[in-house]
């Protein structure tokens, strides 16, 4: 029933797209059985390789066919040779980089002799195409989600009472949050002429707040339906502004991403263990393909490079400073970390001009206006400004503040009955007058 239900979900947006899914649902379920069955080692590398080049295969021709098309046209065009693209008009698939890296680590995991592979069909086909995280994740591992589809499942009045929270708390955040803030991102990322400075990082500020909502409120519905049914998949989203430097920030957001990036590429690339220079390489490599995940434009590129920067230079620092211990009471040790939360958050902040820009020029423009633009804009604008975003964010800080203090994402769970039900009250009055109404897709929905 569920996997039925899972292809009519898909499938009601275009039921063509849903042949991709089971190519690679049959193409990696008999990859499995015969690297497992196989003793010879370099029988498994075949099959191995069978399954990831089929998948990278589907997803390089639906999603990066035009843009490297184009990019040799421009290239061949700089060095005379006349060479014109036809334009095929593809449609990217929702959801195909989800679902092709979840159906990849089965069969990669597999190999390494991780776990076993399901002899049911129908069992693995359930485990690609679960409906709750089929189109934007969470990026479940067959290790966790496999088991729960094997064995009967149990559904508590505890369960379901989380499960309700997860939904009503994620669509808070993409009803009333992010899609409130999408308005003046837009706006300002539209404009022809570049505004000063404050507008700039107004907007930055902004969306900041909206890809996180848009994005951890899919998935906090994506879990919240899951533990209706009695399924646990993973949490996606752990406070991501709280971290304090670029490696806490990849532990907090997109998870299952950089979790799959970390097993999948840059370990297998060596990870940190053959010395710095080639560390550095590891990460620059695992960054700049993460970003390139993200959609087919080099500004995403240079969205991985920049974040690649900041491990780097983050792993220099440590290295410089090995060694030094720094005493201080606890008020100070707890000052100086939110003082690192606030600028690591800035710079966090410019990576998502570099992320939602369209073109190398409006990141140069937008940059210039960000640090250069600031002629007749005072203290008071400055605040008024923010005050904007800042109308549809302060429940949103509240309750992260509350889970960040409480180290649990579901202490809303943990007050009386009068507590959460007027919780629940706020939330559903905000979407209901305040919400944005009609169909805005999920930004992920693109990746």
């Amino acid at each position: 029933m569920l996997l039925v239900a899972s292809y009519i979900f898909y499938g009601s947006w275009d039921a063509r797209f849903l042949s991709l899914i089971w190519i690679s649902t049959i193409i990696d379920y008999l990859c499995g059985l015969r690297i497992y069955k196989s003793e010879d080692i370099k029988e498994k590398k075949i099959y191995l390789f069978c399954s990831v080049f089929a998948n990278l295969a589907i997803l390089g021709f639906f999603k990066y066919s035009g843009f490297f098309a184009e990019g040799l046209q421009h290239l061949l065009h700089d060095v005379g040779i006349p060479f014109h693209v036809h334009s095929f008009n593809i449609i990217l698939p929702v959801g195909i980089s989800f679902y092709t890296f979840q159906t990849m680590s089965y069969t990669i995991d597999i190999y390494y002799g991780k776990i076993k592979p399901t002899k049911n069909v129908l069992d693995f086909a359930l485990f690609v195409a679960f409906f709750p995280q089929l189109v934007a994740g969470p990026i479940e591992r067959a290790k966790n989600l496999l088991p729960q589809i094997l064995r009967p499942r149990e559904i508590t009045l505890d369960k379901f009472y989380a499960g309700c929270f997860l939904i009503m708390w994620g669509l808070f955040q993409k009803i009333y949050v992010a899609d409130n803030l999408a308005k003046l991102v837009d706006t300002v990322f539209a404009w022809k002429e570049y505004p000063n400075g404050m507008l700039v990082l107004v907007a930055l500020y902004s969306f900041a707040f909206q890809i996180f909502c848009d994005f951890a409120g899919y998935s906090n519905i994506a879990r919240g339906v899951s533990k209706c049914m009695g399924f646990e998949i993973m949490v996606n989203f752990n406070l991501p502004y709280f971290a304090t430097n670029p490696r806490d920030f990849w532990k907090r957001w997109h998870i299952s991403l950089s979790t799959w990036l970390r097993d999948y590429l840059y370990i297998p690339l060596g990870g940190d263990k053959n010395g710095l220079l080639k560390t550095y390489r590891n990460l620059c490599i695992t960054m700049l393909l993460g970003g390139l995940w993200h959609g087919a434009a080099w500004t995403f590129v240079l969205w991985g490079a920049y974040h690649a920067t900041l491990l780097i230079l983050h792993r220099m620092l440590n290295v410089l400073f090995r060694g030094v211990r720094f005493t201080a009471g606890v008020l100070a040790q707890r000052a100086w970390n939110a003082v690192k939360v606030i600028c690591f958050f800035h710079l966090i902040c410019f990576g998502w001009l570099i992320f939602r820009a369209q073109s190398f020029g409006q990141i140069i423009h937008m940059a210039h206006a960000l640090f250069f633009k600031w002629e007749g804009v005072s203290i008071v604008d400055l605040a008024r400004g923010i005050g904007i975003p800042m109308h549809f964010l302060g429940l949103l800080l509240l309750v992260q503040f509350l889970q960040f203090v409480k180290k649990d994402l579901m202490i809303i769970l943990k007050f009386n009955i009068l507590a959460r039900a007027l919780f629940y009250y706020i939330c559903f009055v905000l979407i209901i007058i305040y919400g944005v109404t009609g169909a805005k897709e999920f930004i992920y929905f693109q990746f």
